[in-house]
């Protein structure tokens, strides 16, 4: 690149790129600069117009996330306030409040804007009151339920899918095409339509309100959908490879664990990270075959939807920090789950 002949220096201005140091004359380094930008990699940008209304969408995603965390900050009257309270302000203390009728005749303007600025205060003063009253109830032992559940059930969906998406992808038989449909034809009936039969096979089997119940439930709920998606990732192996390595003699085992899983990795975190999203949030087979002694985050929130009403600011609270692992687990992993949820999308 940057190299000539032995003996001789190269002219010509320097300009760095994410490949290294490139030599370019001097009357081209000022446009590939302008091209390569300061950080060495060609940059594309969005017109205006587009990138505007993708931060208006963006927006609008985000405020019901926005909304039930701040939410979590305030008192059972401040979340059900009109206007609502949306900007946290440590500190403040309402001192007016906007009267339900405004009586203008003998009234000067000016005190009555002054009663409208009131109503129209959008601050509020954050508290730890629903968070402390949330771990009070007994909140770590639903939350270590949930983790147990979903971490187990997750890596046995692993160990049982890889294999069988590999031998249905890799090594397919004439059958395999119905093998696959059987095994996502266990998602068409309606959950509802499998609870009676589940809670009479669990009682005999004693089997309610246990963590391993919930476990076998997680498992056979999401290894169909495992299954089918690994199955595609391991499609986009290019056969040479598997025809290289069975050429040099290996086993099976080698074939899959040193060629074929290193390759679809991205593809493995996404799949542990969809069966781990799917067992975490789910609600209505816990409801009803673990709703004593087992129970998970889900369950936990119920309690605060009663006959009375919603109480939305220790629901929000809880919500929070519900959601809190899969987000923090999302974020850290989320280079893998690109790569892996656009495995296959480009040829």
């Amino acid at each position: 690149m940057a190299s000539t002949a032995a003996g001789t220096q190269p002219s010509g201005t320097p300009v760095e790129s994410r490949f290294g140091t490139l030599i370019v004359p001097s009357t081209r380094a000022t446009g590939l600069r302008r091209l390569l930008g300061r950080s060495g990699v060609r940059k594309d940008r969005a017109p205006i117009p587009l990138a505007i209304f993708a931060w208006i969408v963006a927006l609008i995603v985000f405020f019901p996330i926005f909304q039930f965390v701040i939410t979590g900050f305030k008192t059972e009257q401040e979340a059900v306030a009109i206007p609502p309270r949306l900007l946290p302000w440590p500190g403040y203390e309402e001192t007016q409040v906007l009267p339900e009728t405004i009586n203008i005749e003998g009234s000067d303007a000016a005190a009555v804007a002054e009663d409208v600025d009131a109503g129209l205060d959008f601050r509020f003063a954050p508290t730890l009151e629903q968070y402390r009253t949330v771990f009070s109830l007994n909140f770590g032992s639903f939350f270590l339920n949930s983790l147990m559940t979903t971490l187990i059930s997750t890596a046995v969906v692993l160990i049982l899918g890889i294999p069988a998406a590999y031998a249905l992808s890799i090594l397919a038989g004439k059958r395999s095409s119905n093998t696959l449909f059987f095994l996502i034809s266990t998602r068409f009936l309606p959950t509802a339509g499998v609870l009676v039969p589940l809670l009479l096979i669990y009682r005999q089997l004693e089997l309610l309100n246990t963590i391993p119940g919930l476990i076998i439930l997680y498992i056979a709920m999401n290894l169909p959908i495992a299954i089918w998606v690994m199955r595609s990732f391991f499609e986009e192996i290019p056969r040479d490879i598997i025809d290289a390595a069975r050429l040099d003699g290996a086993s099976l085992l080698r074939e899959i664990f040193q060629i074929a899983l290193p390759v679809v990795r991205p593809g493995i975190v996404a799949t542990a990270f969809i069966c781990m999203i799917f067992a975490w949030n789910e609600f209505f087979l816990a409801a009803f075959l673990a709703a004593v002694g087992s129970s998970t985050v889900p369950i936990f929130m119920l309690q605060y939807v009663t006959g009375e009403g919603l109480f939305w600011a220790k629901l929000s609270a809880a919500v929070t920090i519900g959601v809190l692992p899969i987000v923090l687990l999302g974020w850290i992993a989320q280079g893998q789950l690109v790569r892996g949820l656009s495995l296959g999308a480009v040829k």
